[in-house]
């Protein structure tokens, strides 16, 4: 099994603007996981055309194998030029992690990448190469399981200057913070949260300038399975429960009564309900042996994609977000294995017509449940997670 990526980012816009001059691209390739940042000049509308630019032609250009001086050519003859200062345009970090393990780190005047491996931070020696009178720094190394790599704009080394801190956080101090972050946070979400909270905190809430911290996390392959639903012909029940427990090292997750009621029947194990109403709305867990977390359906199933949904909005992601992750509640639960411990998701759906839930009137793709599968499928695959789907 090759290199798993986990990757996300936060970026908080310099107060009083609209638009972050900051931009994160997030790509894969068959055998890679790609993570550009771009910062442009200044900030604001123009700011934000620059990074958008930047990051677009970084990732297309090395989408399609272009060396590093065809990418830095092409920015260099499609930018502007800043009239005043006589330089162009956006500074970039680009992070490069291909699945055997090789890495690639391509650094131009944004803040060093900090590596954390086993809760140490890793030197990146300077290797600087000019490239039409830009010194950027290049490096190639190996990653491993549980290193993590973080990737950021000025605006993080310029939190409280002038205010809290004289000369701002100092890439040390972010560095030693990242390190004391990593031991605490299981995802890169969790991880650039923390630090851009920080930076936040450091601004007194009101950012000086656009502010970005992007993560990648080398983690296991973790897959989810998640079945809901009963299968369509009630003798399709046995082979559909047997596929769900395939895989011994998938989680597994079962969302709704009858679902779990047919799974302990093929299984032959109790389930038991759970009496404790955490959350009015949504219904209580259940437990089953063998299986890891057991909810009701629809209702829960609603609650696990708004949060999803807020995810991958990005900008409503905070302290309070995980706080709700953490609830233990049905919805907070599975969503949570989604967003921080799955690499990987298969849906077994059942397209027996729940009458709770069905108009009659209505074809079977209008379902409920068959509609949220589909929009489930969507907002997983927006977190750069595969999904397959298989229907009973």
């Amino acid at each position: 099994m090759g290199i798993t990526v986990d990757v996300a980012y936060k970026s908080l816009n310099k107060y009083t603007e609209i638009l972050c001059g900051d931009k994160v691209e997030l790509l894969q390739t068959e055998d890679s996981n790609i993570m550009i940042l771009a910062d442009g000049m200044g900030s604001g509308v123009k700011a934000n055309i620059l990074s958008t630019l930047t990051s677009k032609i970084l990732g297309t250009m090395f989408l399609n194998g272009a060396t590093l001086e065809e990418c830095v050519d092409t920015i260099s003859e499609t930018l502007p030029i800043c009239q005043v200062r006589q330089v162009a345009y956006s500074t970039f970090s680009i992070l490069q992690v291909y699945h055997n393990g090789d890495a690639y780190l391509v650094e131009y005047d944004n803040p060093g990448c900090i590596f954390v491996r086993d809760g140490k931070l890793m030197e990146i020696p300077q290797n600087v190469r000019e490239i039409q009178g830009k010194k950027i720094n290049e490096y190639r190394f190996k990653v491993q399981k549980g290193d993590a790599l973080i990737l950021m704009s000025d605006g993080t080394i310029h939190a409280g200057v002038g205010e809290l801190l004289n000369f701002g956080w100092l890439w040390q101090d972010i560095a030693d913070y990242a390190v004391r972050q990593y031991a605490l946070t299981v995802s890169a979400m969790r991880l650039a949260t923390s630090i851009s909270r920080a930076c936040d905190e450091l601004y007194q809430f009101r950012p000086g300038d656009d502010t970005t911290v992007a993560c990648m996390r080398i983690i296991d392959s973790k897959p989810v399975h998640l079945m809901t639903g009963p299968a369509r012909n009630p003798e399709d029940d046995v082979r559909m429960v047997h596929e769900f427990m395939a895989d011994t090292g998938a989680r597994t997750i079962v969302c709704g009564g009858t679902s779990a009621t047919i799974v302990s029947r093929v299984l032959n194990k109790r389930l038991d309900v759970s009496l404790d109403y955490v959350d009015p709305e949504i219904p209580p867990i259940a437990y089953m042996d063998g299986v890891d977390l057991v909810t009701e359906g629809v209702l829960t199933l609603n609650r696990v994609l708004q949060l999803l949904r807020r995810y991958v909005k990005n900008e409503t992601v905070s302290e309070e977000f995980f706080e709700e992750l953490d609830k233990p509640n049905g919805g907070s639960m599975v969503a949570k294995v989604l967003i921080e411990d799955c690499t990987e998701v298969h849906l077994f759906v059942g397209k027996a017509i729940n009458s709770a839930y069905q108009n009659p009137g209505l074809p079977f793709d209008l379902g409920i449940r068959q509609n949220l599968v589909e929009q489930l499928k969507h907002v997983i695959e927006e977190m750069g997670k595969t999904v397959t789907i298989t229907y009973y």
